[in-house]
């Protein structure tokens, strides 16, 4: 009974995310700017944040809730998705820089570079840069995972070890000569596919999109898990030694949904620039790989509606409380993390699923079922 009422929570927030594709660009566009009902383009851009992270969001669920995996790491895929679209995103200023120069960011300008280097070549064509922000997380994944996953490496050992992965991207991101802009990283963008970024009407273009990708997102999550492999995959995260006495290629179940995972990843953080404005390290800061974990367990884990939902709730509390309490804010965080480890391990969605789940009504054992119970007890 929970999973068809999990399944209809899943149709309803299909039908949510396709709703509000279309009605915020309605209300941004359409809406006279004086009306009660329009809504500015920063809030706009500050939903579209929100929904990139409740991609991410989807995707670790999809790895931790199904199959056990508890990454730390997350936040690398993300940020590496970013950056090849931010890449995209400096090499069409063009001439408009500080500098003018029609080839080289002004971060290369300032320090001296005289030519383009390597990783940059191809990044002023948007198929490019595409096939770069599905491609460059996914090969990482697949490289982590392949050498992981066959070292047997599970538990908390493949946690910290994620999270050494993400930081050691964030030390060599930070570098001035790693040709990705140091500490300040890539910003002032001017155009995506020849549309004005700052513009309205591409703002609520990239939110839409971005929402869509949301609904697609869960709906191959969806796919995956309810498919024989998403039944393996959770018999994995049970008894991961069992299902490997039993013949099964643990190792192949594990390294597949950590690529797709980190794919999705990775299309969410390309969304989540050019809305945001800016890439730099800090993106790779483990700290927000921990906080996507939170989203995760705050909404449900092995869920993926329970995911998205955490991290909508917490990222808009997270801006009420800065605003508020900024001093205190990240106690709170803490604090919503240990309760809900504590009285809420399924997550709000879990908790609503307990709730809502009708009583089975009681009846008398017929001597079938008695006797198919002492069968089954001495097997």
């Amino acid at each position: 009974m929970s999973t068809s009422r999990l399944d209809r929570f899943g149709q309803a927030f299909l039908v949510l995310t396709i709703g509000f594709a279309i009605l915020v660009p309605i209300l941004t566009l359409a809406v006279p700017k004086d009306s009660a009902f329009a809504m500015p383009p920063y809030l706009v851009a500050l939903l579209g944040k929100y929904v990139c992270y409740a991609i991410l969001a989807l995707a670790l669920d999809l790895v931790w809730g199904y199959c056990g995996i508890l990454s730390l790491g997350h936040g690398a895929f993300f940020a590496l998705g970013g950056y090849a679209m931010g890449m995209y995103l400096m090499r069409q200023i063009g001439t408009r820089g500080v500098y003018a120069n029609p080839l080289l960011p002004d971060f290369m300008v300032f320090l001296n570079w005289h030519e383009l280097p390597v990783p940059w070549w191809g990044f002023n064509s948007f198929a490019y840069a595409g096939l770069m922000v599905v491609l460059v997380p996914g090969l990482l994944a697949f490289a982590f995972g392949w050498f992981a996953f066959r070292s047997r490496v599970t538990g908390v050992y493949l946690s910290i070890i994620t999270q050494a992965l993400t930081y050691a991207l964030k030390l060599a991101f930070f570098r001035n000569d790693f040709g990705f802009g140091g500490n300040n990283g890539l910003t002032d963008f001017k155009d995506v596919i020849g549309f004005n970024v700052q513009s309205d009407e591409t703002r609520a273009t990239l939110f839409s999109i971005s929402v869509l990708t949301l609904a697609l997102a869960f709906v191959v999550g969806k796919a995956i898990v309810s498919s024989k492999y998403g039944k393996a995959l959770i018999a994995v995260r049970d008894a991961e030694s069992r299902v490997r006495f039993l013949g099964y290629r643990v190792e192949n179940y594990k390294l597949f949904v950590w690529v797709v995972s980190a794919v999705i990843a990775g299309i969410a953080g390309a969304l989540y620039v050019p809305q945001v404005g800016i890439i730099n390290p800090s993106e790779f800061d483990p700290a927000n790989s921990i906080e996507a974990v939170i989203w995760v367990a705050v909404g449900g884990r092995g869920t993926l509606v329970g995911a998205a939902l955490g991290a909508l709730v917490v990222n808009f509390a997270k801006t009420y409380f800065t605003g508020a309490f900024p001093e205190y804010w990240l106690f709170g965080l803490g604090g919503l993390f240990v309760l809900v480890t504590l009285f809420l391990p399924k997550g709000i969605l879990g908790l609503a699923l307990t709730r809502r789940a009708p009583q089975a009504p009681l009846t008398p054992e017929t001597p079938a079922s008695t006797k198919a119970r002492a069968q089954e007890a001495a097997q």
